[in-house]
């Protein structure tokens, strides 16, 4: 017979500390026999909220519901082990099993873990992705001085600072790859903070790296028309192909072209197609009028079962190969990326003298700034060219005097 349980937070507001706040503790009842556990989250006695038994602090009160939440599998994962669950049992196995991490590498694990279950909720796995590599850069940053782990209260601001040095001369990263690692650092030793496992974050003053000017890169017209004119053979890579062309015509991003569903599809009075949807990134709505090209795709695939999305697109990393293939396949010197079809779409339309707040609105931007960097794009992409015009008439201009010279001596001889 399944046990009955429940978790009632609570606080002692007889116990307050110097700092005016009081710690939250869980009162655990199974089969009507109690105990209780330190959270080892603390609050205002103002803050809390009685009724509802949270704090009114979403960021506080986050924490809290994680650890009610890791209770909660922690009982089901006993009474699934054991058969039998009580009171003490499940306080014991928190105290044992350290609900809250100590050292740096398993705080990193408990957060991928949250970040797991957090992609599955949202549907996207590219914050959890990321973290698996920021995870292992300061695995093989600890293996570099034959450390397993590092406990919290060891990491100071030398730490910090040879593991940025470690990033860049070891990993030959990029200021902006080392940003990311360092924000990840910073993460763990913040969520460290939060848990009082320490006191401060050592490493919060360390400044980063310079943030390069952002530079989006894309397709030239002729590399676009070598890929229109490229069918592929293999049905998986024509997919690819063709959801790439798709995205150059539409601005549409690889999760906007996944969620992309018939009821986004529309005609106007005038008979033209178009898509409107919100975008994932910004929840900002695009409007694309759309190109016979895309139209023609769209055609190929599903348009009428809303249940279903338009494209039977792959996985991110899957489509990403099969991009890469066709980059090399269309002999591209530099590599292919999905990405490089939404930018393609803003510089193509910048060159073509739309105006810049119709492109921001298909291509959905919550700030015309960024849309504004499609522009520089345009404008670095004709400096350049002229300065290539320039070195060639310098060059012709060259080879003439030389001619002349040659001419001149000859006349005199």
């Amino acid at each position: 017979m399944r046990s009955t349980f429940s978790l009632l937070p609570y606080i002692n507001r007889s116990r307050v500390k110097a700092d005016g706040t009081t710690g939250i503790l869980c009162r655990i009842t199974i089969d009507g026999k109690q105990t209780a556990v330190s959270t080892g989250i603390y609050c205002r006695p103002e803050d809390w909220n009685g009724r509802k038994n949270e704090i009114k602090s979403a960021r506080e009160n986050n924490r809290l519901q994680e650890y009610l939440r890791l209770i909660s599998e922690a009982y089901e994962e006993i009474l699934k082990s054991q058969g039998v669950v009580s009171a003490e049992i499940l306080k014991n196995h928190i105290t044992l099993n350290n609900i809250h991490p100590t050292t740096l590498l398993q705080m990193g694990e408990w957060e991928r873990e949250r970040l797991r279950k957090h992609s599955e909720e949202i549907d996207s796995i590219s914050t959890y992705r990321g973290s698996m590599y920021y995870q292992k850069y300061l695995v093989d940053y600890l293996a570099s001085f034959r450390k397993k782990d590092i406990a919290f209260e060891e990491v100071t601001e030398d730490f910090g600072k040879s593991y940025k040095a470690f990033l860049k001369k070891c990993k030959n990263f990029s200021s902006s790859q080392t940003n990311k690692c360092m924000c990840w650092l910073n993460r763990l030793l913040y969520l460290a903070v939060d848990r009082d496992i320490i006191r401060v974050n050592p490493c919060e003053d360390l400044e980063y790296e310079p943030k390069p000017e952002a530079r989006h890169k894309y397709i030239s017209r002729e590399e676009f028309k070598r890929i229109l004119s490229t069918p592929m053979y293999d049905k998986r890579q024509e997919l690819a192909r063709r959801a790439f062309i798709f995205s150059t015509l539409t601005g549409l991003a690889y999760v906007d072209i996944k969620l992309l569903h018939p009821h986004h599809i529309g005609t106007n009075a005038e008979g033209r197609r178009f898509i409107r949807i919100n975008r994932k990134k910004t929840s900002v709505e695009a409007f694309i009028p759309l190109h016979p090209i895309a139209e023609r795709i769209l055609s190929l695939y599903n348009t009428t079962d809303d249940e279903q999305p338009v494209f039977p697109l792959p996985s991110r990393d899957a489509l990403w190969f099969e991009i890469h293939e066709i980059g090399v396949i269309i002999g591209k010197e530099d590599n292919l990326s999905y990405h490089q079809s939404r930018h393609s779409f803003g510089t193509f339309l910048i060159s073509a003298d739309i105006p810049i707040e119709s492109i921001a609105k298909m291509m959905g931007h919550s700030n015309i700034r960024t849309t504004q960097g499609y522009a520089r794009i345009t404008d670095d992409k004709i400096s350049k060219d002229m300065d290539k015009l320039m070195e060639r008439r310098k060059d012709v201009s060259a080879g003439e005097k030389t001619n002349n010279h040659k001419q001149t001596t000859l006349n005199k001889e």
